[in-house]
C-alpha cells in the first residue's frame, strides 16, 4: 500500500466515523470504492481530490448525509409522544436514522418469533416512522405487507386475521381493507408503540 494510499484510508475512515455506528462500514466501502475507480486511467486524476473534501451527502452515487436523529428533524406531536411515555432521542435513535429527508430503520429484529407479533410489531413501527415525521401516527397495511416479506413473517393466509385480532391497538377499526390501507393507532396502540420501544432496546 503506497503511502498515499495509506493517507486516503485514513481519512475515509475518519469521515466514515461521523456516521451512525451501524453504517460506517458502508461509509467506508463507498468513499474507498470511488477514489480507487478514480485512479483508474479513463478516470480523471483530479476527482479523486475532490472526494476528500466533499461530504458523503454530494458524492456521485452515493446515500444522502447520514446520522443521528436530532429534536429539530421530529413533529412537535412525536415530541409531546416521546415526553408523555418518559422516552428520549436516544432510544428512537437505536430504532431510526436520518438520511437526507427520510427515517431509516437499523433495527434487524422484531424481538419476535411469532409471525403474528412481529407483523404488529412492524406496523407500530411504520406508524412511530409516520408520527416522527408527520404527527400523524399511523401505516399503510400494504407497506406493512411488504416489510413483512421482507423480514420473512409474512403470512398470507392470516395477514388481515392478525389486524383484527389486535383491533383494540386501531383507532376505530372494524376490519382490515386493502383498497383503505391506512390504520391510525388508538390510546392503546400508542401505549403498546411506547413498550416496543422500550423492548428494542
Amino acid at each position: 500500500m503506497t503511502d498515499e494510499l495509506k493517507k486516503k484510508v485514513a481519512e475515509f475512515a475518519k469521515i466514515a466515523s461521523t456516521c451512525p455506528e451501524k453504517l460506517q462500514e458502508k461509509c467506508f466501502e463507498v468513499l474507498l470504492s470511488y477514489y480507487l475507480s478514480a485512479q483508474q486511467p479513463e478516470g480523471r486524476r483530479g476527482k479523486a481530490d475532490v472526494v476528500t473534501s466533499t461530504p458523503v451527502k454530494e458524492l456521485p452515487g452515493t446515500h444522502p448525509e447520514q446520522r443521528d436523529i436530532e429534536e429539530k428533524d421530529i413533529h412537535v406531536k412525536a415530541k409531546k409522544f416521546l415526553k408523555t411515555n418518559g422516552l428520549t432521542l436516544k432510544e428512537i435513535n437505536q430504532i431510526f436514522y436520518k438520511e437526507g429527508d427520510e427515517f431509516r430503520p437499523l433495527y434487524d429484529t422484531l424481538k419476535s418469533t411469532k409471525v403474528s407479533e412481529s407483523q404488529i410489531h412492524l406496523a407500530l413501527l411504520q406508524a412511530l416512522k409516520s408520527g416522527l415525521k408527520h404527527g400523524k401516527f399511523e401505516f399503510d397495511g400494504e407497506l406493512v405487507r411488504q416489510d413483512c416479506v421482507t423480514m420473512k413473517c409474512y403470512d398470507a393466509t392470516n395477514f388481515t386475521a392478525y389486524f383484527k385480532g389486535n383491533a383494540k391497538l386501531f383507532d376505530r377499526f372494524k376490519k382490515y381493507m386493502k383498497r383503505n390501507p391506512k390504520v391510525v393507532l388508538s390510546t392503546e396502540g400508542r401505549k403498546r408503540l411506547a413498550e416496543l420501544i422500550t423492548e428494542m432496546q
